[in-house]
């Protein structure tokens, strides 16, 4: 069974309101994807919780509800520096990897 579930300064809501259960998890996985419950779903039933109170119930939905919509992310080009970071990496890790190679005409 869970602690006591903080959701915020004020809210705690009693572990005794918690709910778990366990199921397999569905999708990819692997060769061990159905040997386990390895999903975990916490729920609590609102309406008849002793630590919620009356007024918060439906003001956080209409608060969601009613708010404008967030501004779409504008879609910009890396800058110069971003974009010679990137290269100057990409030249690191293939000097890395050069001197990984197995070179058989020259053989120490």
């Amino acid at each position: 069974m869970p602690d006591d579930l903080r959701v915020n300064d004020w809210l705690l809501i009693p572990a005794a309101e918690l709910h778990e259960r366990f199921s397999r998890s569905s999708g990819p996985g692997g060769q061990s994807v159905n040997t386990a419950d390895s999903r975990v779903e916490l729920s609590f039933d609102v309406e008849h919780s002793s630590a919620l109170p009356e007024w918060a119930r439906l003001a956080g939905l209409l608060r969601d509800a009613v708010a404008p919509p967030q501004r779409p992310r504008i879609a910009t080009r890396p800058g110069r520096a971003a974009n010679e970071r990137r290269l100057e990496a990409k030249r690191n890790r293939a000097a890395i990897k050069r001197t990984r190679r197995y070179d058989d005409r020259h053989p120490d």
